[in-house]
């Protein structure tokens, strides 16, 4: 979806109360209303699929506190697909890298839950300026995710 589209329609942008939050924390880097691939190719309860891409919208927030990244696919809706501290303990399924060509989280789906096998990814497509990477405490992230996390992010309603 053209940038004008998603700014249009706000798919992508952060809301208010999240605008507030990550201004209050001190703004390293925000971007909003970018292109994220997602890819998938693997196995869910639900899902099976070979090499999918698929393109959605979101944010990206680099405050003194911590990474925020969102995923939206309707106007003034969005999931959060990172959320991690810097001085949060830095192990777990998911991996995040912050680089000169945006942000990148690869999923370990059998870490996640032993009915996943196969391949996750999502890429922010995003210019973040060599200064600002300087400043980061860390460009590499690791945390944890719930099944809840995968159901939703390739588009299978979760039921427990």
């Amino acid at each position: 979806m053209p940038v004008f589209l998603r700014k249009l329609f706000r798919i992508g942008g952060l809301t208010d109360e999240v605008r507030a939050e990550v201004e209050a924390e001190g703004v390293l880097f925000v971007a909003e209303y970018l292109p994220v691939t997602r890819r998938f190719s693997g196995k869910i309860p639900g899902r099976r699929a070979k090499g999918n891409v698929t393109s959605y919208a979101g944010s990206l927030a680099l405050t003194n506190r911590r990474v925020l990244g969102t995923l939206s696919t309707v106007p003034k809706l969005a999931g959060r697909t990172i959320d991690q501290r810097w001085d949060a303990t830095q192990q777990g399924a998911v991996t995040a890298e912050l680089s000169a060509t945006g942000l990148t989280l690869d999923v370990d789906l059998p870490a996640v839950d032993s009915r996943f096998s196969g391949e996750l990814s999502m890429h922010y497509k995003v210019a973040i300026p060599e200064d600002v990477l300087m400043r980061l405490p860390r460009r590499t992230l690791a945390f944890d995710v719930p099944p809840e996390y995968v159901f939703r992010t390739v588009g299978v309603p979760y039921d427990p």
